[in-house]
């Protein structure tokens, strides 16, 4: 690695959500943030670059995996064939690193902790409308990331009209790590969301919509909605609340 494609690595990363330079050898650009625990490396192979990731999300290099090419021999290397490719790649790790569990809840707790130390005890013993919009903003910022700011179903990358819908409903969660969870809903385009949200629209295991039939032909064409229709991609960890929601979609909310 020659002295100027080392410094083309350093800024795609610098650019692009990793603004550490780790010591690493000759052959490699170590990269690294303080904003997600996601540490790669990358080497430049032929026209293009090979980046292998070191630590991050249990699930992030199969993420990956459905946007970017991966190495035969090794599921968590990359083959990147561009400088333009390499900074893609970079932006979409680090967000994904951001959303992916647990580091939304990982994110959340600090957010809560450092909001409840700016309290006096008697006021930070109530907050509970406070915490729960801090949770819902934490969670939209999460499914933003996961979803590359675009509708899980259309694609419509307009941020302000997109939702972050609950598979399992917002009440009926177990804990803050179902609530916060990524996988426990889509982010979608405002009147899908309203009727995901209704159980009037509901997917199948694979990703396939299903529309309910108090839905006429009229309503259906108005709303744009069409029995082809599909989740962009389904995650096997999507499966427990999608089948959740199913399941209310099914036998009535």
């Amino acid at each position: 690695m020659n002295p100027l494609q080392r410094a083309l690595i350093e800024k795609a990363g610098h650019d692009n959500g990793f603004e550490y330079v780790l010591p690493g050898d000759a052959q490699h650009v170590a990269l690294a943030s303080a904003r997600h625990p996601a540490r790669v490396r990358v080497s430049v192979a032929g026209q293009g670059f090979e980046v292998a990731i070191d630590t991050g999300s249990a699930t992030l290099a199969q993420e990956l995996a459905r946007n970017f090419a991966t190495s035969p021999a090794d599921a968590s290397t990359f083959a990147l064939e561009s400088e333009a490719l390499l900074a893609h790649w970079l932006r979409r790790t680090a967000a994904l690193s951001q959303a992916l569990p647990n580091q939304a809840v990982a994110t959340f707790e600090q957010q809560v902790q450092a909001e409840l130390a700016q309290l006096a005890p008697p006021v930070a013993q109530s907050t509970e409308v406070q915490r729960m919009v801090r949770q819902r903003l934490a969670y939209r910022q999460a499914m933003l990331d996961y979803w590359g700011s675009a509708c899980a179903v259309t694609g419509l990358a307009l941020a302000p009209v997109l939702r972050a819908s609950h598979a399992k409903p917002w009440a009926e969660c177990d804990s803050d790590a179902e609530r916060l969870d990524v996988f426990n809903g889509l982010l979608l385009a405002a009147h899908l969301d309203a009727l995901f949200d209704q159980v009037l629209l509901s997917f199948d295991e694979h990703g396939r919509a299903l529309i309910s039939p108090q839905l006429d032909a009229a309503a259906c064409e108005v709303l744009g909605l069409r029995p082809t229709m599909q989740m962009r991609w389904v995650a096997p960890e999507h499966q427990r609340y999608m089948g959740y929601h199913r399941q209310r979609f099914l036998t009535g909310p």
